[in-house]
């Protein structure tokens, strides 16, 4: 895709998501700053979630060019999927806790520096390999199983309060080994007996998936503090191939914790996921740094 003129200043809408990790008022003037520095023509800060995500509708009668995201990968989720269809690119900054589709396009670098790369350049977009299931998409992962729990730990981590922090990690630890395990239903994929978690990455190849049982959750509640820096996502594990198609299933006929792009979502006894091409254009400046 290219800009929509030589002689004009592309049109930008920044969404930001004052809930998550960086999106203070400096750092948000900060970025709009560096968005006037490339060239760029900043019209409008949308404050999601107060404000609506935007439709390909609003974007088209706006004239926009650009719908730049700077929020975690849950808030990138929404926008992303409330723009499926849209004939302009959108933007993914850092601007979460650990903003997994940034760094897919961008690699690792600050939000100003990533938009720094745009000045005076064409736009590279892509449509990377994304999740397909019956809740929508997936850009950055599902998460199945009893495992899920631990996003209430992280949630305590951020609001800093120590009791629930030590409520909610002796909670996970608990449900991690005894709740109902999840069993990835391809050929040759893992343990029959399942995990207490599976996780399910989109990539140009495939889905990846990998398999955590409750052991090796279960050691990282012995970590303590470590939790602050760790994701068990990074612990031992099987791995379960790359496929174009997966099925899930609880064996006790139980719903499933599920997260997709690190929100909850309202898993069934079974869930399938597929692969397939996201459906908005996505930016990318991995080659446009130096």
């Amino acid at each position: 895709m290219e800009q929509a003129s030589s002689n004009t200043a592309p049109k930008v809408w920044l969404v930001c998501n004052p809930a998550s990790g960086s999106n203070d008022e400096a750092t948000v003037e900060a970025l709009a700053d560096a968005i006037a520095d490339a060239g760029l023509d900043l019209a409008r800060i949308v404050r999601f979630p107060d404000d609506s995500a935007p439709t390909p509708a609003d974007l088209d009668a706006a004239g926009v060019d650009i719908l730049a995201v700077f929020g975690g990968d849950g808030t990138t989720h929404s926008i992303v999927a409330a723009a499926s269809g849209w004939r302009g690119a959108v933007l993914v900054l850092p601007g979460g806790t650990m903003n997994l589709l940034a760094k897919r396009m961008h690699g690792e670098a600050p939000a100003p520096d990533i938009v720094a790369r745009l000045t005076g350049k064409k736009l590279r977009t892509q449509r990377p390999n994304v999740i397909r299931s019956r809740h929508g998409i997936g850009l950055t992962g599902a998460l199945a199983g009893p495992g899920t729990v631990w996003n209430e730990v992280r949630e305590a981590m951020r609001s800093a309060n120590v009791l629930d922090f030590v409520a909610t990690a002796r909670e996970a630890i608990a449900h991690s080994a005894t709740g109902p395990r999840v069993v990835c239903a391809e050929v040759d994929c893992g343990r029959e007996d399942g995990y207490a978690a599976i996780t399910v990455v989109p990539r140009e190849d495939g889905l990846k998936a990998n398999g955590y049982y409750a052991e090796s959750l279960a050691d990282y509640a012995g970590q303590g503090i470590a939790l602050l820096n760790r994701d068990f996502r990074n612990g031992p594990h099987d791995e379960l191939g790359r496929h174009e198609r997966l099925r899930l299933v609880s064996p006790t006929g139980e719903p499933m914790g599920l997260l997709i792009d690190g929100e909850p979502f309202d898993g069934a006894a079974e869930e399938i996921f597929e692969l397939g091409p996201c459906e908005v254009d996505l930016v990318t400046t991995k080659e446009l740094d130096g």
